[in-house]
């Protein structure tokens, strides 16, 4: 039967790079690992890849010395680097070696200062897994794509469960926690998607192109108690309209995106109204600070688009962790060094305004909507507190909700107080945005 150049490492490789740019690098070394360097859209790239064929995909010393001397060259010379795994884990037969070959692998991608993309259409278990994970994206080439620590057979073998091999790591799962970045339908997709991310993540510059056409302000609902979809939003903003969204299945009320403004790469996080009402919870909190700290490692700027009514309170979040990991946001928003911009479109209360890149966590502009909703917590809320007193004098709820808003919550309070930089016209979104990029660059 013809073997399908494609699906063998060294036709994913030819096939990835530019027409005739791919230089082999160790080739004599062999082990099931082919490296090498060339071109995608004229900027240098790395690559490796491992032959599941060769000895079960498993990793020896010499594929990974392999990996790890492609890992060091990119490093040196400042060039993103794509893998594609496909790997068993460490290589039985060769024993602490093959363990120690893991380890420097998963040292030089933990330091890596460049982008790193692997794309899984086989199996990668135990180290592989590991290796995808420390990468900044993993994408699944195709349904056949998982991952897993351990595989069915041992999960069986310890724990009784019977689970084939999709259930316990395709990419429906690994999706939804966030492991798996980037769904492809074939290897020829996984080209494509990862060609479009590497240009985003390396920063390339483009001509500028006119955003989708429309108001942005014209996507929020008449209530506010409305949902809608904050991708519309953004859509009318970056260039083309056009985003890349990441992990699109992990914390969906939370939205991070790859985009253009102005031709300039950015990272675009957003509140997403039409999951949870854009409440944060520990999901949200994870993936936020994941974002937040990829942008920052590679340079590209944020633009953060706020629409929350704060954590989402109970026992579960409680239970699962909601203060370390809010903190974690916190802390990412607050030591991360690239230019960044934060939006209000609608509400920011309590601790949700704070950890989506207040002003004083760091913001370098503060804008926000005319109209807009900001302090510590609702009108409704908060006269359960405040107008305790008066309700049991017999004062009318809706009167004293409605005081509340217009002296404590309109954004126009918060920019006199200097707590936001501007109130704008959501037309102006994009110009603000744009501006504050380019005097930031």
């Amino acid at each position: 039967m013809a073997v399908d150049p494609v699906t063998v490492p060294e036709g994913r490789l030819e096939a990835f790079f530019d027409t005739a740019s791919f230089r082999p690098l160790r080739s004599a070394v062999g082990d099931g690992v082919i490296a090498g360097s060339g071109t995608v859209d004229g900027q240098p790239v790395f690559c490796w890849a491992q032959d599941g064929a060769h000895r079960g995909g498993s990793l020896g010393v010499a594929g990974g010395e392999t990996i790890a001397r492609t890992l060091a060259l990119a490093e040196r010379v400042g060039a993103p680097v794509v893998g594609f795994p496909e790997s068993g884990g460490a290589r039985v037969q060769e024993g602490v070696g093959a363990l120690t070959a893991y380890a420097a692998v998963f040292r030089a991608l933990a330091t890596a200062r460049t982008p790193q993309i692997s794309v899984v259409s086989g199996a990668c278990a135990g180290g592989a897994a590991y290796a995808c994970a420390l990468g900044d994206l993993t994408i699944a080439s195709g349904p056949d794509a998982r991952l897993f620590l351990t595989g069915p057979g041992v999960v069986r073998e310890v724990t009784r469960e019977d689970v084939d091999a999709h259930a316990l790591g395709g990419p429906r799962v690994q999706g939804a926690n966030g492991v798996v970045h980037l769904q492809a339908t074939d290897d020829a997709d996984a080209a494509r998607v990862t060609r479009r991310a590497l240009g985003l993540l390396a920063g390339r510059l483009e001509a500028p192109r006119p955003p989708a056409p429309g108001d942005p302000g014209a996507v929020l609902p008449a209530s506010p108690r409305m949902v809608y979809d904050v991708r519309e939003v953004y859509a009318r903003i970056v260039d083309g309209g056009d985003a890349l969204e990441l992990a699109p299945r992990w914390a969906r009320n939370l939205v991070t995106a790859l985009a253009r403004v102005e031709g300039r790469p950015v990272g675009v996080i957003a509140s997403q109204p039409r999951h949870l009402g854009g409440t944060l919870d520990v999901q949200a909190a994870q993936k936020g600070a994941w974002f937040v700290s990829l942008c920052d490692r590679l340079g590209l700027p944020l633009v953060v688009l706020v629409d929350t009514p704060g954590f989402l309170p109970g026992t579960a979040q409680e239970r699962a962790g909601v203060i370390r990991h809010g903190a974690g946001l916190l802390r990412a928003f607050a030591t991360a060094t690239v230019p960044r911009v934060t939006l209000t479109l609608r509400q920011s209360y309590g601790g949700g305004h704070i950890v989506m890149n207040s002003r004083d966590l760091g913001a370098d502009l503060t804008l926000a909507w005319s109209g807009g909703r900001v302090g510590v917590m609702g009108a409704r809320q908060a006269i359960e507190v405040v107008g305790r007193r008066a309700l049991a004098s017999g004062a009318d709820r809706a009167e004293l909700e409605r005081s509340y808003e217009i002296e404590q919550l309109d954004v126009t309070v918060a920019a006199r107080g200097g707590w936001v930089d501007e109130v704008i016209d959501p037309q102006l979104s994009r110009d603000r945005i744009a501006a504050a990029l380019r005097m930031a660059a």
